[in-house]
């Protein structure tokens, strides 16, 4: 197989700054992106998932959600996506071990299985999981914190759902960096990655605690939101906070001093890379034997797929910093880790 042709850049390759490769003309690739469930994070994936097809000339490639956080029903709607003819799929695994079967067994179907955002457990029949190495992303958003606090500084974790595989990596990359900077984490509270525990408990702690605590960082996106708006309705900019993602509420609060800065991760270009390469391995490609993969707790076939801090003087350029690491990512991508021969 030889490679496409380029062609001349389209709306989503031209805001990356990435010329995008011609699909077959009569591509019949159809891609499913789905998520453990609803959350603004995913979002993303949608327009990723749009622009994919259009860049690439995929039949498809569609952001479909369960309607709650359950295995089962994430599992369901992936058989029933198979009924309805989807022959690749992008899975943000409900849970890493759970979802294990239902990935081989969609790959029993010869479709490709990408695990994005969150990885499957080792061995399972996934290509390779691409995601924020979020250890490293919160280690370095710690880093970040504890360096505007200094030695002796006590602060809060608020983090999401022990089922996300993402979660305890990035308890323990902050616990780390606070043992490293010669700082305490005086509190973690986790599962909180849903609007109504996250006011519920972030609005008690910071109540009873808010004068015992020098700084707060959040590594999901809910308490991000939740702990900025605390901050905020409190006056306090004494507590020095970093945050993760890209809620408007978190860029508002780092524009107006509630909040030193995010941590942005890269959903879209998970998407959108993520469908140029099921399209690929369904063209004939394959994943490279020797793939310059990063080995991470749960697997060895890992691609990072970027994350920046972005303070008061990123704030407002933010998404050029993500679409300046989805290009560089992409352009290399075939290259670096398939061959099509």
């Amino acid at each position: 197989m030889t490679k496409r042709p380029v062609l001349k850049a389209t709306t989503a390759a031209i805001l990356l700054g990435v010329l995008s490769t011609q699909a077959s003309a009569d591509s019949t690739t159809r891609v499913a992106l789905v998520p453990g469930g609803p959350h603004p994070y995913f979002a993303a994936w949608e327009q990723a998932g749009k622009d994919a097809a259009r860049d690439f000339g995929l039949a498809a490639a569609d952001y479909r959600v369960p309607q709650k956080w359950e295995l089962s029903m994430q599992n369901q709607i992936l058989e029933s996506l198979v009924t309805q003819g989807y022959n690749a799929f992008l899975v943000f695994p409900g849970d890493p071990v759970g979802t294990v079967a239902i990935a081989n067994e969609l790959a029993g179907t010869g479709a490709p299985v990408l695990a994005l955002a969150g990885c499957l457990q080792d061995p399972s029949e996934a290509k390779f999981c691409m995601g924020t190495d979020t250890g490293n992303s919160a280690y370095l958003g710690a880093k970040e914190l504890l360096e505007v606090l200094g030695p002796g500084a006590k602060i809060a974790h608020f983090t999401g759902f022990l089922v996300d595989p993402n979660t305890q990596l990035r308890i323990d990359a902050v616990a780390r960096a606070a043992e490293e900077a010669g700082a305490e984490v005086i509190q973690v509270i986790a599962d909180i990655d849903a609007p109504e525990p996250a006011e519920e408990k972030i609005n008690a702690y910071l109540a009873a605690h808010a004068g015992d605590v020098d700084g707060i960082i959040t590594t999901a996106w809910v308490p991000a939101v939740v702990a900025a708006n605390a901050l905020r309705r409190i006056g306090d900019k004494r507590i020095k906070m970093v945050g993760i993602d890209h809620d408007e509420v978190v860029m508002n609060a780092i524009r107006d001093g509630y909040v030193h800065g995010t941590m942005l991760q890269n959903p879209y270009g998970q998407g959108y890379i993520g469908s140029f390469v099921a399209d690929r391995l369904r063209s004939g490609c394959e994943v490279k034997a020797d793939a310059p993969f990063k080995s991470i707790a749960l697997t060895d076939k890992f691609i990072d797929s970027g994350t920046v801090f972005a303070g008061i003087d990123a704030v407002d350029n933010y998404v050029a910093s993500m679409q300046a690491i989805t290009a560089e990512l992409m352009e290399g991508f075939e290259d670096t880790y398939l061959t099509c021969s």
